[in-house]
């Protein structure tokens, strides 16, 4: 029985206790949520996890992508990354490793961390062969099988790329065509092989996997614009349209799912996207990587990604994959997931600071923040602040004798008003 047939049955689950409780909300509220397919909450039958809540009423949630690739395969590096970012904070990590023992990556890697993990399974599918193209339909349905057996608590598959969105993508005037990994190797294969895609075409059996595991489905972007000028184009919403009605297929055998949204996408353009998705979508819980904001930034695409995780959020993003100064760049190094980790978690707050269920402590974060500066309370400063140690360095670094900082010291406006409201107070 899956989390979404208990919860259809009005059944509240340990999981959605533990959600509930993390989240401060009524757990029937979460039980409810779940059963509609409006809050997903990634846990493998064969595996124990934290439970983590994503979707309505939930915090904004952050996923640390981690992984091999076949120029830089280094295991216990990428085992450092995915520990670090979950003790930075990190609700779950995906492993996208391409090089080296797959298998024994993955494994490795869902022992290290306590919270959910994600794959993307056609890697593995491709890598089974010399050429992408020449993987099978039986490939690709093994890799599913073999990531679930593993304990994988939700996979990305491209279900909605099919022959009707390849035509689409054809009649486009994209310049980018395909950015998303697994949409090519999905685009590569059709067209190679003039058949439809294995996982739109058998998406029942697809659907029964996931079941037999309780594994959630990342329905993913494969036609996700990769450049500005590429956004809101045709490609991209037909795939939209797809999605949402394979959520609608998923839920009907009470299979979780969440969707993947756009990559690239200027700021007005950003509420069309989720709005959009969101309606098709009816509702699923809303999974993105930025989306980034301008093309011209390579070393700082982890604040253009941050712009657009904050700006997504405003229309309903839940999810928010981070992205790191090394994108479009370099395979990520550790301190650049730490670096971009941080960065998101700074967009998800501000999410959560006006989204409706953990507005309220997000709040009460930024309010203890402002009595702790107006008081030139600085443990208390450092205590609160997203990363504190960074900001003890910093003040440590240019400290002076003055109480405040180094910026106005004995002119710090805060001081003087405090000073001034002191005295006028003794006169009375």
């Amino acid at each position: 029985m899956t989390l979404m047939e208990d919860a259809k049955k009005g059944i509240v689950t340990p999981s959605i206790e533990a959600v509930a409780k993390a989240e401060g909300i009524d757990p029937e509220t979460v039980r409810s949520c779940v059963a509609k397919g409006l809050i997903a909450i990634p846990r493998n039958n064969r595996r124990e996890t934290l439970p983590v809540g994503i979707g309505k009423y939930m915090s904004t949630k952050i996923n640390a992508n981690i992984g091999t690739s076949r120029d830089c395969i280094d295991i216990d590096a990428e085992i450092e990354k995915a520990k670090a970012a979950e003790a930075l904070g990190a609700h779950a990590v995906m492993d996208l490793s391409t090089g080296g023992d797959l298998n024994e990556i993955r494994t490795r890697i869902l022992k290290a961390v306590n919270i959910p993990v994600g794959t993307v399974p056609i890697y593995q599918a491709a890598a089974s062969q010399k050429v992408v193209v020449e993987m099978t339909s039986d490939d690709m349905f093994n890799a599913v099988r073999k990531h679930a057996e593993q304990g994988v608590d939700f996979v990305t598959v491209h279900a909605g790329v099919n022959l009707n969105s390849l035509e689409r993508l054809r009649q486009s005037d994209r310049i980018m065509n395909v950015v998303s990994r697994g949409g090519s190797f999905t685009l590569a294969w059709m067209l190679h092989n003039g058949e439809d895609n294995p996982f739109f075409a058998e998406f029942d059996y697809l659907l029964e996997i996931a079941k037999e595991y309780d594994m959630t489905l990342s329905l993913g972007d494969g036609m996700r614009p990769g450049c500005i000028a590429d956004a809101s184009d045709r490609p991209k919403f037909m795939e939209f349209i797809t999605l949402g009605e394979l959520v609608k297929r998923a839920r009907a055998v009470d299979v979780q799912t969440f969707v993947e949204g756009p990559g690239h996408v200027p700021l007005n353009e950003i509420e069309l996207s989720v709005r959009g998705m969101k309606e098709l979508c009816d509702g699923a819980p809303l999974y993105l990587l930025g989306p980034l904001v301008t093309d011209i930034a390579p070393g700082f695409d982890h604040i253009t990604g941050a712009i657009g995780g904050a700006v997504a959020g405003m229309y309903g993003t839940d999810f928010l994959c981070m992205v790191t100064p090394s994108e479009h760049l370099a395979l990520p190094s550790l301190e650049d997931i730490k670096e971009g980790l941080l960065v998101t978690k700074i967009a998800a707050h501000t999410i959560d600071l006006i989204k409706e269920g953990p507005r309220e402590r997000a709040w009460e974060q930024d309010t203890a923040m402002a009595y702790a500066r107006r008081d030139l309370d600085w443990e208390k400063q450092f205590e609160l602040a997203i990363d504190g140690d960074r900001a003890r360095k910093i003040r440590d670094a240019r400290k002076t004798e003055s109480d405040a900082c180094s910026m106005c010291g004995e002119l710090c406006a805060v001081k003087i008003v405090k000073e001034a409201f002191a005295e006028k107070k003794k006169e009375e």
